[in-house]
């Protein structure tokens, strides 16, 4: 379980493919000096184990289905990632709930800063997310937790502080990147509850 609060960057060192299917990721974080074999970590939101660590250098084994689903298969050495561990009994809970189980991915349509803060407008958004997005509800996106502002057809805006901006991997992104969407844990229940429910 996580907050959507990133406590770190990464950078990527490597990404390996595996000898059948799969790739082997490598990120470089002060965050993994004090990291432990095994430890869950949000990568971009997206929950993976530490299989392997050294200094700062974590490594993580990735599924195919994780590479075909999430943005982790778009990253190059060189690129930043939000990195996130997951929550003790003893840390504060800010943000909303997140899994760290990516439901879809949307294109940045537009980036545009206006006044001190920065619009973010998402396309592509898969359909059957749309239900679990409400005007001030939660969101995470590449494990940022967010509050929605606008939705209209597969589209999303999201306004953005200038702490955020420089806080996360948000900063290096640019219009047409792919992003990690976990809709909110209560809606996803809610609108499965109410599927099930007899006419």
């Amino acid at each position: 379980m996580f907050t959507g609060l990133v406590q770190s960057l990464g950078e990527i060192v490597a990404k390996t493919p595996r000898a059948n299917d799969g790739a082997r990721l490598s990120i470089k974080s002060p965050l993994f000096a004090q990291t432990t074999l095994g430890a869950s970590i949000a990568v971009n939101g997206c929950c993976l184990t530490v299989t392997e660590f050294k200094d700062q250098v974590a490594h993580f084994d990735l599924l195919a289905e994780t590479l075909r689903l999430t943005n982790l298969g778009d990253l190059q050495p060189g690129n930043l990632v939000n990195l996130e561990p997951s929550l003790t009994p003893s840390d504060r809970m800010g943000g909303h709930f997140v899994t760290g189980h990516i439901d879809g991915t949307a294109k940045i349509k537009s980036w545009q800063q206006v006044g001190t803060d920065w619009r973010l407008d998402l396309d592509e958004i898969p359909l059957p997310l749309m239900p679990h997005l409400v005007n001030k509800g939660c969101i995470a996106i590449d494990g940022i937790s967010l509050t929605v502002a606008e939705t209209a057809q597969q589209q999303l805006t999201i306004w953005i502080i200038p702490h955020t901006l420089q806080a996360t991997n948000l900063h290096q992104r640019r219009a047409g990147d792919r992003v990690n969407l976990e809709t909110d844990l209560l809606a996803k229940y809610t609108a499965k509850i109410l599927q099930s429910r007899p006419v």
